[in-house]
């Protein structure tokens, strides 16, 4: 096959995978094989962003139906595990169930329960002394607004973290059974949740989710627990690895900060470069229906497709010369880390408003942030995370 780059692409799968820096990688694809072939286990790497929007918005010829991980190449469900693995108009009737409760106008009405979160975590973290700002930030500041949104306690946080990084394909070094049993006993959790809340609605997703109908029928427990995970765990994921790496980007270019700091009118475009820079979610993958063209590279019916975000998202073509720097005053931004077209991301409203609180408390607070040990990156090939970032944050 004409485009066999495995040199490149092997390191695109899991235990070769670049985790603490991708973007040489990133860059050498885009530059030299912006359409390159891994035969085991199969799949294009898509790397420049023209290409990336190219597959998100055709949903006819790129299906995600057939998975979306790597992992799942050659897997088939009896039901989608997730919203992301359907397709319109099944997807389209999926979404319109649960965009309501997530839409901007009414996530902007949450803002004062999020900057209570917020504030709680950012005033307890210590000045002028090495903390980890994941374990002390970025997991729980997500997770519990994600559980309040569900409707949960505080008392679910701990297990909700444990089940989200279970899911996350390579984001822990728990065995495969284990991970599977976590993965059951969240879908279980869920499912009785549901059933509760059709016992006794309340203002909450699980509700709108346990009492929603789909031409005429409420949702069966598959469904209800395809939706529930999903919000349950890409609802704290995307935005905590937002906020770890954002931290991180602010240590490693102070300046960016400080001009921050100086100006709270960027704080909003602040937002959409960190999304940017970080492209919290690596990649996801669509498998080609029809024989097809794309980047000039023929593609078959069948072939799968790994979309690189992380890649896309310093393209040169569309950020120009500063592609790999960053500026918290960009625009236009126009950035693909929520994903585009029919799967953009159904938290993005949420995710944006949190982070935007965040940076607005810690500029209140921190003069600096400066790094304290190694960074430790999750080895995930899906999401760009990070399992500990020991800091020191300078009092402003």
């Amino acid at each position: 096959m004409p485009g066999i780059h495995e040199p490149l692409t092997e390191q695109l799968l899991e235990g070769a995978f670049p985790a603490a820096d991708p973007y040489p990688l990133f860059a050498r694809l885009r530059a030299e094989a912006p359409m390159a072939w891994c035969a085991d286990p199969g799949f294009w790497a898509v790397s420049r962003m023209a290409d990336v929007l190219a597959v998100a918005t055709d949903t006819t010829t790129y299906c995600s139906s057939r998975g979306i991980l790597l992992m799942e190449i050659g897997t088939t469900y009896d039901t989608p595990p997730t919203m992301m693995h359907t397709d319109p108009p099944e997807h389209t009737a999926y979404r319109a169930l649960v965009s309501p409760p997530l839409r901007k106008r009414v996530v902007e009405q949450m803002d004062a329960s999020v900057r209570a979160r917020g504030t709680a975590l950012v005033d307890a973290l210590p000045l002028d002394e090495p903390v980890d700002v994941v374990e002390a930030l970025a997991v729980p500041f997500p997770i519990q607004v994600i559980a309040d949104l569900l409707g949960l306690s505080d008392a679910d946080v701990p297990r909700l973290y444990e089940w989200s990084e279970a899911v996350i394909p390579g984001a822990t070094d728990l065995s495969p059974e284990r991970a599977g049993e976590l993965a059951l006993e969240m879908t279980l959790y869920l499912i009785d949740e549901a059933g509760k809340r059709r016992e006794s609605r309340g203002d909450d997703l699980i509700s709108t989710v346990a009492l929603a109908e789909l031409d005429g029928r409420r949702l069966d427990d598959n469904e209800v627990a395809m939706f529930l995970i999903q919000l349950l765990v890409a609802g704290n994921e995307t935005t905590r690895n937002l906020v770890s790496g954002g931290l991180i980007a602010f240590a490693q270019q102070p300046e960016q900060w400080q001009r921050l700091r100086d100006d709270a009118a960027l704080i909003p475009s602040a937002v959409e470069e960190l999304l940017r820079w970080t492209s919290p979610v690596s990649s996801f993958m669509r498998t080609a229906t029809i024989d097809t063209t794309l980047g000039g590279v023929d593609v078959s019916a069948g072939d799968h497709l790994l979309l690189l975000y992380g890649s896309a998202d310093r393209d040169e073509d569309t950020f120009g010369p500063t592609a790999n720097r960053l500026d918290v005053g960009r625009t236009p931004n126009h950035h693909v880390a929520f994903g585009f077209g029919a799967h953009f991301c159904l938290g993005a409203a949420l995710a944006r408003l949190e982070a935007q609180v965040l940076l607005g408390l810690l500029r209140d607070r921190v003069g600096s942030f400066e790094l304290a040990g190694d960074v430790v990156p999750s080895p995930s090939t899906v999401i760009a995370g990070v399992k500990r970032a020991p800091m020191v944050l300078r009092a402003a």
